[in-house]
């Protein structure tokens, strides 16, 4: 995909992101987090920086959020925000499935669990960067079997589509295989954690999964 191709996604992301209604889901997965004064909070997959004022309330004038992104697009379009910038906010340039941070006190994963080839080995390592007794949050759309969602349903298979420009996830539905593997991060994180929490948002169709780092030597 083209850096234009990106340029223009990263536009109509942002715009997505800001509608009415998305703020309380967002703070709804900050909420999970249980952020304290002074904390350092990593999102995996920050896009446009949305998530970041919330983070950056919950961490306080003396924490630091860290927006991290594979889409220098995306970046780029985060930094036009100044609700979005500042002291204490970076950006980062890297892939989510390896970050580059260590020690961190807290990590959030909006809406890309399910674009992971491998989401397990991608919550291993936001797992392995967090430090014992921090948290981590991954909030996923997904699909409601009641028979009445019917519509939604089919609207949600072509967000999924559209959401995922350069992901190959199935030749069936991007739905379906978009939720295998939303389901295999979030069984990680519950193999990996203590102290869960799941939470819905917007008639269910949003789900947030949570849990702390256990101390490995106790």
């Amino acid at each position: 995909m083209s850096g234009e191709f990106y340029e223009r996604w990263a536009t109509v992301y942002d715009r997505v992101a800001r509608l009415p209604g998305l703020r309380s889901w967002r703070a709804g997965a900050v909420d999970a987090l249980d952020l304290s004064p002074g904390d350092t909070v990593v999102e995996m997959g920050c896009g446009t920086g949305a998530n970041v004022p919330e983070l950056r309330e919950g961490v306080g004038p003396d924490g630091r959020v860290v927006g991290l992104d594979i889409t220098a697009e995306m970046l780029r379009a985060a930094r036009r925000h100044a609700d979005r910038t500042g002291p204490g906010i970076d950006y980062l340039l890297a892939d989510a499935t390896r970050p580059p941070v260590w020690d961190v006190d807290a990590a959030l994963g909006t809406f890309v669990a399910g674009l992971f080839p491998d989401p397990v080995a991608a919550v291993d390592a936001w797992c392995d960067c967090v430090v014992p007794g921090g948290r981590i949050a991954l909030l996923n759309f997904q699909r409601s079997g009641e028979p009445l969602a019917a519509p939604l349903d089919i609207a949600f298979e072509g967000f999924v589509r559209l959401s995922a420009p350069g992901a190959r996830l199935s030749r069936g539905s991007h739905a379906a295989a978009f939720e295998r593997r939303v389901a295999a991060a979030r069984r990680r994180l519950t193999e990996r954690t203590v102290a869960r929490r799941y939470d819905t948002f917007g008639g269910g169709y949003l789900g947030v999964v949570s849990g702390t780092v256990p101390d490995d030597s106790e």
